[in-house]
């Protein structure tokens, strides 16, 4: 993601553009995809500006989470992870390398929303729908 697509993302999200947003978004492009948690944001914060305190990054992280910029995926181990892709998907968990993939298909997302249209959950507003997908990766595949 280029600089001024970032800049982009924060003002429309109503967020102020300062250096450290940037550097919390850059750190996102330096993982190269993935579902980093935070300390490895963290760590590639650091290596951009040493200078950004571990909680101002966290502060960050919870504001973009907060502002629908990147949206928190928990793992079996209690680790959050994070994913900055917000499109409507799902996840690909492997329990023997903690591992998360992103996995689109319109078809289950068509399945999944028409069952909830018809059977409401009473007392319950769905606002996402996503599933989280166990089991353990046998080779590699692009989803």
């Amino acid at each position: 993601m280029i600089r001024s697509d970032k800049t982009r993302i924060l003002k429309e999200r109503g967020l102020k553009v300062t250096p450290q947003r940037i550097a919390v978004l850059e750190a996102f492009d330096r993982c190269r995809g993935g579902h980093p948690t935070a300390e490895t944001i963290i760590e590639r914060v650091r290596a951009i500006s040493s200078h950004i305190a571990t909680g101002t990054v966290y502060k960050i992280l919870e504001a973009f989470v907060e502002h629908d910029i990147i949206k928190k995926v928990n793992t079996e181990r209690d680790v959050m992870r994070y994913d900055l892709s917000t499109s409507q998907h799902h996840h690909l968990y492997s329990t023997n390398s903690d591992r998360i993939e992103d996995y689109y298909d319109e078809q289950l997302d068509r399945i999944l929303n028409e069952y909830f249209e018809k059977r409401s959950i009473p007392g319950f507003k769905i606002e996402d729908l996503q599933l989280h997908i166990k089991g353990k990766f046998i080779k590699k595949t692009n989803y």
